[in-house]
């Protein structure tokens, strides 16, 4: 199942995406509920399919196999209610608005850390970004004038979908909501200021993410994955997530020996080889340029890089 976050006359909630169609996911399951007689029926699928998706995400497995049925129902039903919209209709948000964790990974792409000049490194590098750097699939990456120096970072990421601490391996994947995309924009002169990089990386709008969550019933195995991200048509990026030093199960193990992984955390596995800065002569991205990034069974993120004119706060 593809699930998305969505947006119609200003209120969002999130739903199905099939064939072009978007499937409002709280509101078919209400509506199936009343047309099966059940008292309390917006009180049950609040508890059950609730309108945001870190809650949506909490319900596990049950959740979502009560949202398949509610899909079931509102395609047998679309001229009855109002379940179904056109994908033209709405915006497509972040299918992860507001994660509560954004963890990301550093140098786990074999050509990446050989064009950074370093070693394979024995423990994985991790770093965060915060919901304020979240942006959708239909947003423009902002350019905010604070350096000359923004970069791209393709980024094939999942999301838990089950809470998370101590897990195994071997267990892993079950922990697993699905998977998205993410591009890790950065500010490199900003990152590179200091030793730690949380400067460079959490800068509002930084992470544009969709177009949409693939749950992991649908992608089972998260390696073999082509990614390739363009800017406006020319390749910069390619690889494979069979080229990763640590898999999503390695991360999954790692980070929850840490941290409690909460429902809705999303992790961010890490940039091939190729981005702007290791180029030669350096390449950044500029007003106007068109960013896309493709990951095979995930699909295309696609922003436009916009330069803002701040407005100084009073």
């Amino acid at each position: 199942m593809k699930l998305v976050t969505f947006t119609h006359n200003g209120k969002s909630r999130i739903a199905a995406l099939k064939d072009g169609k978007v499937i409002d996911l709280h509101a078919a399951f209400e509506a199936k509920l009343v047309s099966e007689g059940k008292l309390r029926a917006a009180q049950i699928a609040e508890a059950y399919i609730p309108q945001d998706m870190n809650g949506f995400l909490q319900g596990g497995a049950e959740s979502l196999s009560l949202a398949k049925e509610a899909v079931a129902y509102a395609l047998e039903n679309e001229s009855a209610v109002r379940l179904v919209f056109k994908e033209e209709e709405v915006k497509i948000e972040a299918p992860v608005p507001a994660p509560g964790k954004i963890i990301c990974v550093g140098h786990n792409y074999r050509e990446h850390i050989l064009e950074m000049k370093r070693e394979l490194p024995p423990h994985p590098v991790i770093f965060a970004k915060f919901a304020n750097a979240v942006v959708g699939p239909q947003d423009d990456i902002p350019f905010h004038p604070i350096s000359e120096q923004l970069d791209y970072e393709a980024e094939f990421a999942f999301v838990i979908g089950t809470r998370a601490r101590n897990v195994s391996q071997a267990e892993a994947l079950d922990y697993v909501a699905g998977y998205t995309i993410v591009n890790d924009v950065t500010y490199r002169d900003l990152q590179r200021r200091t030793l730690q990089w949380l400067q460079g990386k959490a800068v509002d709008g930084s992470a544009p993410m969709g177009p949409w969550l693939v749950t992991s019933d649908e992608l089972t195995d998260p390696a073999g994955l082509d990614i390739v991200l363009t800017v406006n048509g020319e390749e910069r990026q390619r690889s494979n997530t069979g080229n990763l030093v640590f898999s999503v199960q390695y991360l999954v193990e790692f980070l929850s020996n840490l941290m409690t992984l909460e429902p809705g955390d999303v992790i961010l596995t890490g940039t091939p080889g190729g981005v702007g800065v290791a180029r030669e002569p350096q390449t950044f991205l500029k007003d106007g340029d068109v960013v896309r990034i493709e990951v095979d069974r995930v699909g295309v993120l696609e922003n436009k890089v916009k330069r803002t004119a701040e407005v100084p706060v009073s």
